[in-house]
């Protein structure tokens, strides 16, 4: 891999940025809206980007997408997070919306595509249960085929944004008979189906994002399975396949080593910066240089995932491995270097404070002890890295 600057990329950056000065409006530009922004927040900047041309950046060109490559979506994402930009649905948007135009039929890609590029109808993800996080393939929500319908009933555990979601896509076991993965159909199922009751998990951060969401002899028309019976162990390795780049959250580490730095060189002990203090001082150079390392790693994937290599996957895994936890360890020290006002967890950046916060915690400390919090499931969502090690120990004899 050539690690020399990309004069494409760098210019592509600049315009990206540009795009940012002039068409973020100044009350969008909020650098604190969690995982998914509000409904109406999201909603108006997947306008803003549609009006550009630049609503679907992680689709094919041919699919109404902007058809860019892995790493011109990793500055995208980058300068919009570093923008304080609002969300898009992630769900909706780089998740199901490449796998409807890959397995969709005809009508289920009229159905619901003109929604995801509008931002008008959030979805919300149904794989993982009791017993069946890791293991995905052992799942056991049934959907028994009755005429026209598929009648679902079973349990989804950890189900993101569930109360807010419109539609759901949902793995389900329609034949018990046969090899466990080859048993599984991918669904599409609208929230407000009869039968569906969704319960809050309330998180440590002091969030509600999680859910349980039960189904209890729902009605799912037959054709809401997507690329066909049978067919969604297929599907679901092509979701979680299609973006090996993304899996460290590198916006998130840039937005943690600029805190950090902000925190190092404003706040004092002793009448001096913090950044004087030797302990803090090495442990920011050392998150810095795993930082780079990451970010090398990130681009070295992403130009591997433009060329459809299979080292990819691998590389996906150890890059999911030390993303997550250098997110933890940066999350600590942010904590630790507020001090007392770290221990003040609030759980939004947004909520009220009971007293005023000295400069310049007001502007950094609310929000931190909370995300610091929530990232300690970065290493258990979206495959754990227990589960990450045995996929790179398989895949690496496999090369």
């Amino acid at each position: 891999m050539d690690f020399q600057p990309d004069a494409g990329l760098a210019a592509f950056r600049e315009s990206v940025r540009a795009f940012l000065r002039t068409h973020l409006p100044p009350d969008l530009a909020d650098s604190q809206h969690g995982v998914r922004s509000p409904r109406a927040a999201l909603a108006r900047w997947q306008g803003i980007l549609n009006d550009h041309g630049w609503g679907a950046p992680y689709w094919e060109k041919e699919h109404g997408g902007t058809g860019w490559t892995p790493q011109q979506r990793l500055v995208f994402d980058e300068e919009c997070a570093a923008a304080g930009a609002p969300t898009q649905d992630l769900f909706g948007q780089r998740l199901l919306g490449p796998v409807l135009n890959h397995f969709a039929s005809p009508q289920q890609k009229a159905e619901h595509l003109p929604h995801i590029f509008a931002g008008t109808r959030l979805w919300c993800q149904g794989f993982s249960e009791p017993g069946s996080g890791s293991d995905l393939a052992s799942l056991r929500m049934q959907a028994v085929r009755d005429g026209d319908d598929y009648i679902v009933n079973g349990q989804k555990i950890w189900t993101s944004y569930a109360h807010e979601a419109d539609w759901i896509f949902l793995l389900v076991r329609t034949d018990p008979a046969v090899k466990k993965q080859a048993g599984i159909s991918f669904l599409l199922v609208d929230m407000r189906t009869p039968g569906i009751t969704v319960r809050p998990i309330m998180t440590i951060d002091g969030c509600h994002h999680l859910n349980e969401t039960f189904f209890d002899n729902v009605r799912v028309p037959v054709a809401n399975c997507v690329g066909g019976e049978g067919a969604g162990w297929t599907v679901t390795r092509f979701l979680l396949n299609n973006e090996h780049a993304a899996t460290a959250e590198l916006p998130a580490l840039v937005r943690f080593q600029r805190q950090l730095r902000t925190l190092g060189a404003t706040l004092r002990v002793e009448g001096q910066p913090l950044i004087r203090q030797t302990s803090f001082a090495r442990r920011l150079a050392r998150l810095e240089a795993e930082l780079q390392a990451v970010a090398m790693m990130v681009q070295r994937v992403a130009v591997l995932e433009q060329d459809h290599s299979p080292a990819a996957h691998v590389l996906g895994s150890m890059l999911k491995i030390r993303g997550t936890e250098l997110q933890q360890k940066m999350g600590d020290l942010l904590v630790e270097a507020l001090g007392d006002y770290g221990a003040i967890a609030y759980p939004e950046a947004h909520a009220d404070q009971h007293e005023p916060l000295p400069h310049p915690i007001a502007g950094i400390g609310p929000g931190i002890a909370s995300e610091m919090l929530f990232r300690r499931a970065t290493t258990i969502y979206g495959g754990t890295s227990e589960v990450q090690r045995g996929i790179i120990a398989k895949l690496m004899f496999q090369l």
